[in-house]
């Protein structure tokens, strides 16, 4: 089924939030974000015109090690007492094909805003057996912490820092129009 125009919310029981980043040199930490909203205008004749905002919890980490969560929720990482939502609000959306779009938007994290492209795979819409139409995609983007502030780090005996900088965010979205 060709993507149709209308506004598209991402629906949170079946969308993933995610992240990767290098850990003691050696391995990654992957986690995600267990809270966030995202609407999608889409305008299926003129998709240069389709906007995406998003708001993630800050709070709602998870990386399954609840110390570890507490500690990327303090002011060394996040603070997100002071910051509670990390923000993305589109300011342009690239259809290369029916499978293929870039997404540029401002991300703010930590109060600070900064511009990033998310590469985007379009799986396609159907309805589901609720006779919802949904439309399902992978975004995903590369960003370097410090950039927003996130400077926390440790040496590491063997060498080199315990946290790597860039950060890779990943989207698994099924986003259901209303």
């Amino acid at each position: 089924m060709a993507l149709q125009s209308g506004n598209y919310v991402l629906d949170a029981q079946h969308s993933t939030v995610g992240f990767t980043v290098r850990h003691a040199m050696i391995t990654k930490v992957h986690g995600q974000f267990t809270q966030f909203e995202s609407v999608i205008n889409f305008d299926a004749d003129k998709p240069e015109n389709s906007t995406a905002k998003a708001t993630i919890q800050a709070n709602s980490i998870n990386t399954n090690n609840e110390e570890r969560d507490n500690h990327l929720r303090s002011k060394a990482f996040f603070g997100t007492d002071e910051n509670p939502t990390f923000e993305f609000v589109s300011t342009a959306i690239e259809l290369q094909s029916e499978e293929k779009a870039t997404v540029t938007g401002d991300l703010t994290i930590n109060g600070i805003t900064k511009p990033v492209t998310l590469d985007v795979d379009i799986f396609g819409s159907a309805e589901d057996p609720w006779g919802q139409t949904r439309v399902g995609f992978e975004a995903a983007t590369k960003i370097d912490r410090t950039d927003f502030g996130i400077d926390y780090n440790a040496p590491i005996k063997t060498g080199g820092l315990l946290l790597g900088n860039e950060i890779s965010l990943q989207i698994d979205g099924s986003a259901v129009k209303q």
